[in-house]
């Protein structure tokens, strides 16, 4: 087991004075195997992170998606470096803000007009706001993981305290790749639904020309079509999975991956949507913070002059062809599903049902052997190597070896040493 000595004694002084012990609900203890995992980490280099006791891990989590190109990766660090010399908010707006807009409008496919917000959230939610003030209706129809937090949607979650139940009347679930549930949720609705808000691709592609119907539909229904590209953008492709798939949104939110860390997020769409922003109130001190600005420059830099998306392509299907590999040859119903930019590790039961105490004792044995998967979404960046995916993959083979063991002996449950993970919320 893992010497987190230091982990427990910082987990210790944060109990009962940080709520929930984490600003983030997925990177609390509670999220992983408690116990097991380190609580608390120190520092990054590429692909590499340390934890407070020195233990040194290939990370698959990255911030949960936010790195792209690596921890401390030195273009980005620069730009942060040089900016903070000349100030970080200022009391009129900044001409990075001009350059910035500038170079997404050139690189995400109908970007007419740039917003900036902190948040991926933020993003998303500014863009239901003007959908709106635009239609002059109030529904939201929803399809996606689930990573907002604010009322509009997070009142149809496990999490929805504090929220005015009335909100639960305004948005309406529908599921990926079926057009039918779409089309029931806008009979439900009567006419009254704003947007249509969704993440673009999940962890499978879309059939049957599902985007373009859904698109057809939602113009049809005189609502806006809000694509939620807060994982998906600056990942799939340069201009994200609009460009990915050939298919765009009105109004469109970033988020994570465009300032590699930072805290950065941006709404962007067609001029005749976008405007509506002159009128409704979104406003924050910290949109134009820039030292967020001059990251997420750097980072695009290094898309639009190195080979960043094609080199996480190529190392994350080394990754998931080497993983389903080792798992099909133990026997095991493990496999990475989804894309090699963004997949899922999905390990099931003897009924075929997916099993978190399975899940659990896997990403434990790993974590032990310094490879850091999470309970969500595997992540890959510019700054993993072929060595990592070796050393990574050799130890899913000794991970899944006891797990296999344990299986076979009928004891898989004891294999726990620390809790099974929980998870956030449910929808």
């Amino acid at each position: 087991m893992l010497n987190l000595k230091k982990s427990n004694e910082y987990l210790k002084r944060a109990t009962g004075l940080i709520p929930a012990l984490s600003q983030t609900f997925s990177k609390a203890p509670y999220s992983y195997v408690k116990g097991i995992y380190p609580v608390y980490l120190k520092s990054g280099k590429g692909s590499h992170v340390f934890d407070v006791d020195n233990n040194e891990f290939i990370d698959y989590i990255l911030a949960l998606g936010p790195v792209t190109l690596g921890y401390a990766y030195q273009a980005v660090d620069n730009a942060i470096s040089q900016q903070l010399k000349k100030g970080i908010s200022f009391s009129m707006p900044h001409h990075l803000e001009v350059e910035l807009s500038e170079e997404i409008h050139h690189l995400i496919p109908g970007a007419d007009m740039v917003r900036f917000s902190k948040t991926g959230s933020d993003a998303v939610t500014a863009a239901v706001r003007a959908a709106r003030a635009i239609t002059k209706k109030d529904n939201i129809l929803y399809c996606g993981s689930g990573g907002v937090w604010h009322d509009w949607f997070t009142v149809i979650t496990s999490r929805s305290e504090g929220i005015p139940y009335i909100m639960k009347s305004m948005i309406r679930k529908f599921n990926y790749n079926d057009l039918e549930s779409l089309k029931i949720s806008f009979e439900e609705s009567n006419d009254n639904v704003a947007a249509v808000c969704m993440e673009p691709l999940m962890l499978e592609n879309p059939r049957d020309d599902f985007l373009q119907k859904v698109k057809k539909i939602t113009h049809d229904n005189n609502a806006v079509l809000i694509f939620d590209e807060v994982v998906t953008g600056f990942r799939y492709a340069k201009g994200g999975a609009q460009e990915y798939l050939g298919v765009e949104g009105d109004i469109v939110a970033f988020g994570k991956g465009i300032a590699n860390g930072m805290p950065l997020g941006a709404i962007t769409g067609k001029e005749e949507y976008m405007k509506k922003f002159d009128e409704v109130f979104y406003s924050t001190s910290y949109g134009g913070e820039t030292l967020s600005l001059a990251a997420s420059l750097a980072v695009i830099n290094e898309i639009k002059n190195k080979p960043v998306i094609e080199h996480c392509w190529n190392i994350g299907r080394a990754l998931i062809e080497g993983f389903n590999k080792i798992a099909s040859e133990l026997s095991l119903d493990i496999e990475i599903s989804g894309f090699p930019i963004r997949g899922s590790i999905v390990c099931r039961d003897e009924n075929g049902n997916p099993s978190n105490l399975l899940k659990s004792i896997l990403l434990q044995e790993l974590v032990e052997r310094g490879i850091m998967f999470g309970p969500g979404a595997v992540f890959v960046s510019y700054s993993h190597t072929k060595d990592d995916i070796e050393n990574t993959l050799k130890s899913c083979r000794e991970a899944m070896l006891t797990l296999k063991k344990g299986i076979e002996n009928g004891n898989v449950s004891s294999l726990l040493k620390g809790e099974e993970m929980k998870k956030v919320m449910t929808f």
